[in-house]
């Protein structure tokens, strides 16, 4: 461990009330799993263009608040996991011109990723 990362755990060892922030996120992030993989499923299995941009928007959206936190507290790869499937999603929803029944298998990996690293990371603070 490098200088400047020592230096973030000791951070985080003496900020008041962090750990209840830890605690807090963390249990969203097990309410957060289930919502990002149901909107994945439901796209995946629509037809309908609308219901598969609201599915991936709504799951975007998640990923976003997850990622904009996770590293502040300490969990810096679950982060850059969720910004990944985020920006995944984004470009698919950009480059795909109004066919929303197209949903790529890209980004179901992405997603089936992200959410074995959650469940990682909540099993070891179990």
């Amino acid at each position: 461990m490098d200088g400047r990362a020592a230096g973030v755990k000791d951070i985080f060892g003496a900020l008041p009330g962090i750990e209840t922030v830890r605690t807090r996120f963390l249990v969203l992030l097990k309410e957060r799993q289930s919502s990002i993989a149901h909107h994945a499923v439901t796209a995946w299995n629509s037809t309908d263009p609308k219901e598969v941009r609201n599915n991936l928007e709504s799951a975007q959206n998640i990923l976003h608040k997850i990622s904009g936190t996770a590293g502040s507290l300490g969990f810096a790869p679950l982060g850059c996991a969720a910004r990944d499937c985020e920006n995944g999603i984004i470009d698919h929803i950009e480059s795909i011109n109004g066919n929303m029944a197209a949903f790529p298998q890209e980004i179901i990996t992405r997603l089936d990723k992200f959410i074995s690293l959650s469940q990682s990371v909540l099993n070891s603070k179990e």
